[in-house]
């Protein structure tokens, strides 16, 4: 039968005959060969050497070459059963029964299709860096993409090296699918995972609400926690009841841990977060475990000038002022009586739980020397002890641990006038005094240094009168007269007036200083010590002396001229 020509019309299919038609074309379409660029999956059948055969849909199975499959180790990753990508390859050389196919050329078709469509849409894509290159990092998602060194991370990235082979979640910021080019920004994916992860965790916050979160950074005053896209402040107040200098010393980087909220701003993104407040305050029940007067012992944990910290238990510390250390008062310092780590005994003296704050002492685990100083010393006693501080006013005697008595600087001496302390005594000096006071009440004993010896002033105000003329030695001088010692720590002022020559004041002494002259006494004070001496009396007594024995002989003198006269008158007569 002659073929018809080309150009002639066809007969149609009878009526019922057309969808017969395409549904026998359909059956057999897979017999006609791919297009080429067209993707297709297909199922591995088998495994050679150097091969891998692929069972893709239509009548002849596809062989691809088993390099396509090799790891950067040397290995392949294919085995009997897998799905994969394959896409007829025209150019590869031909193999007998088989189509040849091409897996890289498909996956990597496909790739693009799947990066466009993401960085249409904006979608995070999953890539692995391979290695660092000038300005970034060279990153494998499907395609050989570049990832510039200022969209590694939202903050600086110092070592990029240090995210070489590691899987990263990365958003497209430029592709070009002629060229192969891909930009891809790990900057970008984080900053969108995070405000997604912000969002969330916002929503659910509150204060006083109990939220688990990682630590994510440690500083000298608290850690930063990650509560899921957002970080929370963990104060190192708010970290424990005990003491802590650092948060390293409960807290490392990563740990995941459960906080308290106690402070939450949703306009400015501040949470303030507590770990303590999920504990019991320990200060709550601190008058049951710790009652007024109880024993307890503790460990030193700081020293100061004024005093010594010491812990309880966790978060429960009380002081041990300086003055609650020792019943004696030359303490300088606390620690000289603890050391920071020592365990102490101590007594509780106060507790004020709104203030959390407990007195503490040590010497209160021995006896108050003061409740029975009346019962070891009496007034009139002569004691012993050490110089332990001078004053104005006088000078402190320690006559035992924890028991000082008080020289008054009146007490120094009966005849010389102290202005200080100083002029006498010395610190550290050890001296003997005796007790002219006891007020254990009040914690006061008097001392005298000058009542060991007996009082000179009294001893010369009773052999003493006035009108007595003694010797004396003027000492010093002053304006209006000059000091006279008239015995050991005795001295008399004979004034101005009373020496002969000018009176008033004078600017060079009235009599030299160290020569020693004859006064009379012409006034005695006792109560106020004082004894008025002259000079000019002296001379005066003198003078009338010599007056008066001058009249005695000028009297026997008349006398005998008389009686001469007389006699020679008798003489003359006879």
């Amino acid at each position: 039968m002659a073929n018809q020509p080309d150009d002639q019309p066809r007969e149609l299919p009878f009526p019922g005959e057309s969808d017969e038609y395409e549904q026998m074309l359909d059956d057999y379409s897979h017999f006609a060969p791919p297009s080429e660029g067209e993707v297709l999956q297909g199922h591995v059948l088998k495994v050679t050497d150097k091969e891998v055969i692929v069972d893709f849909g239509y009548k002849s199975e596809g062989i691809v070459p088993l390099t396509e499959f090799a790891l950067p180790d040397g290995t392949t990753e294919v085995k009997r059963g897998d799905l994969i990508d394959v896409m007829v390859d025209r150019h590869a050389p031909h193999v007998e029964g088989y189509i040849t196919l091409s897996h890289e050329r498909a996956v990597r078709l496909r790739c693009w299709d799947t990066l466009e469509k993401a960085y249409q849409e904006g979608l995070l894509i999953s890539g692995r860096v391979l290695g660092r290159i000038k300005g970034g990092l060279m990153v494998d998602v499907g395609a050989k993409a570049f990832m510039p060194g200022s969209q590694v991370d939202v903050r600086p990235v110092h070592h990029l090296d240090s995210l070489i082979g590691q899987d990263i979640a990365v958003k497209i910021v430029k592709l070009n699918r002629r060229r192969g080019n891909v930009v891809v920004s790990r900057k970008l994916a984080l900053e969108q995972d995070l405000h997604q992860r912000k969002e969330s965790a916002l929503a659910c916050l509150a204060e006083g609400a109990a939220v688990t979160g990682v630590v994510k950074n440690l500083t000298d005053y608290g850690a930063f926690v990650d509560l899921g896209g957002i970080d929370g402040l963990l104060h190192v107040s708010d970290m424990s009841y005990g003491r802590i200098t650092h948060p390293a010393e409960m807290l490392h980087v990563g740990d995941s841990i459960t906080v308290r909220v106690l402070k939450f701003d949703k306009d400015k993104e501040r949470i303030s977060l507590g770990l303590k407040q999920l504990q019991t305050d320990p200060w709550e029940s601190i008058h049951e475990r710790y009652p007024i007067s109880s024993r307890a012992i503790g460990r030193v944990v700081s020293i100061t000038d004024y005093g010594a910290f010491v812990e309880l238990e966790a978060g429960v510390e009380g002081l041990i002022h300086i003055t609650e250390m020792t019943w004696s008062r030359r303490l300088k310092h606390p620690s000289k009586v603890v050391k920071i780590g020592d365990n102490v005994e101590v007594v509780v003296l106060d507790i004020r739980p709104r203030d959390k704050r407990i007195s503490l002492g040590i010497k209160q685990l021995e006896a108050d020397p003061w409740t029975t100083v009346e019962e070891r010393y009496s007034v009139g006693s002569v004691v012993e002890g050490r110089v332990r501080k001078l004053t104005d006013f006088g000078a402190f005697v320690e006559i035992e641990e924890g028991i000082d008595g008080l020289v008054h600087i009146s007490d120094l001496s009966w005849t010389k006038r102290v202005k200080h302390p100083s002029e006498m005594l010395k610190k550290g000096q050890i001296v003997q005094a005796v007790i002219l006071n006891i007020e254990s009440g009040n914690r006061r004993l008097s001392l005298g240094v000058k009542q060991l010896q007996p009082d000179a002033w009294e001893s010369f105000f009773q052999s003493h009168q006035v009108g007595d003329m003694l010797r004396g030695r003027v000492c010093r001088a002053s304006s209006f007269g000059v000091f006279v010692e008239l015995a050991p720590g005795v001295e008399g002022l004979c004034h101005n007036s009373e020496i002969p020559g000018p009176t008033g004041r004078r600017e060079d002494p009235a009599l030299p200083i160290g020569e020693e002259f004859d006064f009379k006494i012409i006034k005695l004070n006792e109560p106020d010590k004082r004894i008025g001496l002259s000079l000019r009396a002296v001379a005066e007594d003198e003078e009338r002396t010599r007056l008066e024995d001058y009249q005695r002989q000028a009297t026997a003198a008349t006398m005998t001229i008389e009686e001469v006269i007389h006699l020679k008158g008798q003489g003359e007569s006879r």
